[in-house]
């Protein structure tokens, strides 16, 4: 009997050393660093390859959205079964990626959608991105999630692995595909609204952003999508109409001087929330916060690291729309008290103009947040822009404008309460 229990004991320890000497345990959570893209964030992601060896590309955290989505490059390294119809294609996933040193499950997803794009567009999920994939709410919500804004970083762990900071407050999560809606006040009227992470700016529906714009005609506001409210460079874009409202609670928070793009098309963001909301918050309004998920108990915190008040709107009032051959095309100039903010016309700019270059450094192979970076500034500094029109170029001085901004009646009742 001694015997045998010295061979068992014998046996126990020579598995610990082989244990110790072979494959790391996986980690309960990681920490990566962010590129703040168009106020996107986007990490590295490993994809499996049919040899067991994995690819390092770029991943879209976008916790609203519940679809997953792949490049098309992206699919054809993984040896993915792709079946497309006239206007799309899709293919069942791998089984798990990896983020950092830990597995991320994708069991849960059936299908995943892959852009029908020519080869020049191949290798992105979308034009002006770098993302080949994106992490959508679907997989997001099996784990524990901390987007560290001031520090750039993403952490991912197992469910009850990490400790959150700050102040909490419920999140109305949709258990089918992981949407959150957070409860929210406008005016002291209570309403959902959903948390977007992958959203560059925030959204209102028509009903309310129309009535708030009627009330307050004194609220900063303007038409045209430009900065981080240029966020595809859809048709409509130019047309779209942008307030920056004068303070809301969101769940724990209270917030100041938030923009807001109107939405018109609610019933269906509604119908994927699963629950009467009236639109979003974007990344834009939480760039000072550690943002904390924590699915499992429905609750959501915020820890705020910096008070920085970033010039969010002082830009060239450019809209503009990246092409699957990563050009820019001009869609239009938003005005700037009541005249085009960049020079237009047969000398100037026209909707259809592609944007080669700004101060000399060329824009083509940019992300949208690579080109906006280029043409914020401080208000008044003028860039050189390398315009493109029937295959002949020219440049437009254009000067960078403070889009949003108070109005002068506001300035002035500002200077007479300080004095008082």
């Amino acid at each position: 009997m001694r015997f045998l229990t010295a061979l068992i004991a014998v046996a126990w320890l020579a598995s610990g050393v082989l244990a110790q000497n072979g494959a790391k345990a996986e980690p309960k959570s990681v920490t990566v660093p962010i590129t703040l893209d168009h106020n996107r964030v986007v990490i590295d992601v490993y994809l499996p390859l049919p040899d067991g060896s994995t690819k390092r590309v770029r991943g879209w955290v976008d916790n609203g959205n519940p679809d997953l989505e792949f490049s098309r490059r992206a699919a054809s390294l993984m040896g993915l079964n792709v079946t497309c119809d006239d206007k799309k294609c899709s293919a069942p996933p791998p089984r798990a990626i990896t983020i950092g040193e830990m597995t991320i499950s994708l069991s849960s997803i059936k299908l995943a959608g892959i852009p029908l794009k020519p080869p020049s567009a191949a290798a992105v999920m979308a034009p002006g991105m770098s993302a080949e994939i994106n992490i959508p709410s679907s997989v997001l919500r099996n784990y524990d999630i901390l987007v560290d804004f001031p520090n750039r970083e993403f952490t991912i762990g197992a469910p009850g692995s990490l400790k959150f900071r700050g102040a909490s407050g419920k999140m109305l999560l949709n258990s089918e595909n992981g949407l959150i809606q957070i409860p929210s006040q406008i005016e002291n009227k209570k309403y959902n609204l959903a948390l977007d992470l992958g959203a560059s700016i925030s959204f209102l529906g028509e009903d309310l952003f129309g009535k708030l714009a009627s009330e307050h005609a004194n609220w900063p506001h303007m038409t045209g999508a430009v900065g981080p409210a240029n966020m595809w460079g859809m048709p409509d874009e130019p047309k779209w109409k942008v307030i920056r409202l004068d303070r809301l609670q969101f769940g724990p928070l209270y917030l100041t001087q938030v923009p807001f793009v109107n939405f018109p098309e609610m019933a269906g963001f509604e119908k994927r929330a699963g629950m009467p909301t009236v639109g979003l918050l974007g990344s834009e309004a939480l760039l000072n916060y550690r943002v904390g998920l924590d699915y499992a108990h429905s609750l959501v915190y915020f820890d705020i690291g910096s008070t920085f008040r970033f010039p969010d709107f002082d830009v060239i009032g450019l809209v503009l729309h990246p092409e699957d051959d990563t050009r820019f095309t001009i869609l239009g100039v938003a005005d700037f008290e009541g005249k085009p903010s960049v020079p237009a016309g047969d000398e100037g700019v026209q909707p259809g103009d592609h944007l080669v270059a700004v101060d000399s450094i060329p824009v083509p192979d940019s992300t949208m947040g690579q080109v906006w970076s280029l043409l914020e500034g401080s208000p008044g500094q003028e860039r050189k822009l390398t315009i493109e029109r029937g295959g002949k170029q020219f440049t437009v001085a254009a000067k960078v404008q403070h889009f949003l901004g108070e109005t002068e009646e506001d300035q002035s009742k500002q200077k007479s309460g300080r004095k008082k």
